[in-house]
């Protein structure tokens, strides 16, 4: 299930790209945009950060902006870079060791094909896609 943190992430990366025409965009700002609380994104950004997709300077005129054009980034990059792994089962997470049931598990080709179709779904969507919906 994806959090209200990937969520909000995706509206913080739209908001930023609608108003790039401004260096840095006050967090504050895309706070009151989007009815979200400062403190929340503040969290937020600091993963969108951490992950290299936005640039964040503190002080006068700082704030947030996108590192790249919108459509050079995809959901899922987002989605990972503040949910963490996409994966049904932690047996498919790159994070664990490999399963010792793999060779005879009967399910995993089913989440296999599960991971792939969502993989496929959110790393087929880019940030500029969501803007023009």
């Amino acid at each position: 299930m994806i959090s209200t943190k990937g969520r909000y992430a995706l509206r913080v990366m739209i908001d930023l790209a609608e108003h790039a025409e401004q260096e840095y965009i006050p967090l504050k700002d895309v706070a009151a945009r989007q009815d979200i609380s400062k403190k929340y994104l503040e969290i937020i950004v600091r993963d969108l950060v951490n992950g290299g997709l936005v640039a964040g300077v503190s002080g006068k005129g700082g704030g947030y902006k996108l590192l790249r054009e919108p459509e050079e980034y995809n959901v899922g990059e987002i989605l990972e870079k503040t949910e963490g792994t996409l994966s049904s089962v932690a047996c498919l997470s790159c994070d664990t060791a490999p399963c010792p049931r793999k060779d005879e598990c009967k399910t995993l080709p089913l989440w296999s094909e599960y991971d792939q179709m969502t993989h496929d779904f959110f790393y087929g969507k880019t940030l500029r896609d969501l803007m023009e919906n």
